[in-house]
């Protein structure tokens, strides 16, 4: 077998010196790079239009269930201050929204952690299943003392609110921010350029032309219509990969002013709101120095405010429902301090237009109208996205194999006139 194979090489070298033996090395080339490009492209396109698929059904929607559960847990720790500080009679409305809010902390947690299997989410979903019972018993016991005129009660609710802001709220925030992680990840993957495609396709056309210089030097022949022909189809690909990819990336707009962004700053927003009013609430609960409880008060505010005015503008509603709502708490402290604690109390948690309740419901609602639009605005970016990826896999495969078959059909009469 040594010298057959010995023999075989020697051929082949001296064939491939030959002119119908650069013919068929350019074809061969050509060909083998048409369908290396095609099913590049189409692997990478249908990647990108899969990874859409993804972050439409699955990954936007964790991420807002994340948020919701964080802001759902801040509003039931809000609300527990707030019934334990109206008690008796009145505690009716607090209580509902304290029941409601734990119910859609459940509901959000249950979402937000829908199929995941990694051992983070495992280990922040055994953190919350563990802490929300005994933050849950130690509010009850809290209101059970409180009715009962007992002080002690208020140490309960202050412990109870303790789980919640070293436990149950940085677990539910290092969910958020995997999450939104997760979202700005399938955003890259879907915007960047397929650039092994892209590098393939150009080597087609390299080899396409350094083809069509050969046989012009070695046939005589102006142009080969077939090689051409393939090169034209691998120009459309390429034309047809780089304006999907960017219709895609412009739709996403992944900077800082795009949708994406815009959606984990509001949601931010929210969750610094909550964790304010969190704040507002429980100053009330121990009626001691709330000189710490104003400096946290006044760190969620101003981060806040800094993020509205990134997303929404300084002139925008909801900073005007921030200030009107900062200007309420104010006058809460000033209560407060002048020893008319009945009159903090209402402000606090009151049913007046001018309460800080009220008005940081306002304040609510106007950052979870500008949450959704933001939402709307990414889900729009990704269908849109997803409208143009849509054909790009099987459209520049079919191209390339055109292309390839071009080539064959292109050389094949000049390789035939040697043979």
């Amino acid at each position: 077998m040594g010298p057959r194979i010995r023999n075989g090489t020697l051929w082949l070298r001296r064939f491939a010196g030959t002119t119908p033996g650069v013919i068929a090395v350019v074809a061969v080339v050509s060909v083998v790079l048409c369908l290396l490009a095609g099913f590049a492209c189409a692997n990478q396109m249908s990647d990108k239009s899969a990874r859409r698929d993804i972050a439409l059904d699955r990954t936007e929607p964790l991420a807002f269930a994340a948020q919701r559960l964080y802001v759902a847990l801040s509003a039931a720790d809000a609300s527990a201050a707030a019934e334990f500080l109206s008690a008796g009679t009145e505690a009716a409305a607090p209580r509902q929204r304290y029941q409601q809010s734990l119910a859609d902390a459940a509901a959000a947690l249950s979402e937000a952690t829908a199929g995941a299997s990694d051992e983070q989410t495992r280990q922040i979903v055994a953190g919350i299943a563990a802490d929300l019972p005994a933050y849950t018993g130690l509010v009850e016991t809290a209101r059970a003392n409180n009715r009962q005129g007992f002080p002690v009660g208020s140490s309960y609710l202050s412990e109870a609110s303790e789980v919640m802001q070293k436990s149950l709220l940085p677990n539910a925030e290092r969910l958020t921010a995997d999450r939104f992680a997760a979202v700005r990840a399938d955003q890259r993957a879907i915007a960047t350029t397929p650039v092994l495609s892209v590098v393939l396709v150009v080597l087609m056309l390299i080899s396409c032309a350094v083809g069509s210089w050969i046989l012009v030097r070695r046939t005589n022949r102006l142009a080969n219509l077939g090689v051409a022909g393939a090169a034209a189809a691998a120009v459309l690909a390429l034309l047809w990969l780089v304006i999907a990819t960017g219709v895609a990336s412009n739709a996403l707009d992944t900077g800082a002013s795009g949708a994406s962004s815009r959606f984990e700053t509001l949601a931010k927003a929210r969750i610094a709101a909550q964790q304010a009013r969190t704040q507002e609430t429980l100053e009330l609960i121990t009626r001691g120095d709330i000189a710490a409880g104003e400096d946290m008060y006044t760190k969620h505010t101003t981060d806040l405010r800094d993020r509205l005015g990134t997303v929404v503008g300084s002139d925008s509603v909801a900073v005007q429902e921030l200030s009107t709502w900062s200007a309420g708490h104010q006058a809460q402290v000033a209560a407060y301090q002048a020893a008319n604690y009945p009159a903090a109390v209402a402000q606090a948690i009151g049913a007046a237009p001018s309460s800080s309740a009220t008005q940081f419901a306002a304040l609510d609602r106007s950052l979870n109208d500008n949450l959704a639009q933001a939402r709307r605005d990414l889900r729009d970016g990704l269908r849109t996205a997803g409208t143009a990826l849509l054909l790009s896999p099987s459209g520049t495969l079919v191209l390339l194999i055109v292309a390839a078959a071009a080539v064959a059909a292109g050389v094949w009469p000049r390789l035939k006139e040697f043979l």
